[in-house]
């Protein structure tokens, strides 16, 4: 990991000696908190092959430090004297935060950069009908601060895009910091199916298969409109 002014960056250790490009996961905290709250989720991101750029600030909202997480990529990777020369994929970015920072994943999801969204529990000063990307809308079902059917309410308003809503049984707005859990694969499996194209994560997702669809025991509540319906398990 590496800390800046504005950005926390957790990236894979041997990325200098690597041969291909990583792609990148923008990332938001939620009110007063910092990356550090969520270090074990972003490890967890980089040991899976992404760049993640976490943004420092305590308040998230406007989205402004995640895009000046792409920003500042966009000019490592071209710089000489940089671990990420040539190290970056920039055509395929993600977006993802939680509470606070979950409504700036999907204020986020409007730059034309952003291939894909992930917002936890996100809260409410967003608006989902200027994103253009897939969005996974995650929520706990025990969440006393950010309650499920305010999540289910971007899901609604979502329907000119690819959405999945998915409500962790158990879950409160808090079981995502520290260690994951059950937070872990479903969103690397969301950011390996988009940035990576990885056909297996696809499979949790799309398709008649949809992994999460059956997982009773992990979800308390999975939906996908019709939108997300249409999309095939494989790629073409």
């Amino acid at each position: 990991m590496e800390v800046g002014a504005i950005t926390t960056l957790y990236y894979p250790r041997d990325i200098a000696d690597s041969d291909r490009r990583h792609p990148v996961i923008v990332w938001g905290n939620g009110t007063n908190g910092t990356p550090l709250v969520y270090r074990d989720l972003l490890l967890h991101w980089a040991s899976q092959g992404f760049i993640v750029a976490a943004a420092n600030t305590p308040q998230s909202n406007l989205g402004i430090s995640m895009r000046a997480g792409i920003d500042m990529l966009t000019r490592r990777n071209a710089d000489p004297g940089s671990i990420f020369l040539h190290r970056v994929d920039l055509e395929h970015i993600g977006a993802s935060g939680h509470s606070q920072g979950g409504a700036a994943a999907i204020v986020v999801g409007a730059d034309p950069r952003i291939d894909a969204i992930l917002p936890i529990q996100p809260g409410p000063l967003a608006d989902i009908n200027a994103v253009h990307v897939p969005a996974l809308l995650l929520a706990g079902q025990k969440d006393s601060i950010v309650f499920p059917f305010l999540v289910k309410a971007f899901y609604n308003a979502a329907d000119h895009i690819p959405a999945v809503y998915g409500e962790l049984r158990g879950a409160d707005h808090f079981t995502v910091v520290g260690d994951p859990g059950p937070f872990a694969a479903p969103t690397t499996a969301w950011f390996r199916a988009h940035l990576m194209g990885d056909r297996t994560a696809r499979t949790q997702f799309f398709g008649t298969g949809c992994g999460i669809c059956a997982d009773t025991a992990t979800w308390s509540d999975v939906r996908r409109n019709a939108l997300a319906l249409s999309v095939p398990a494989a790629t073409p």
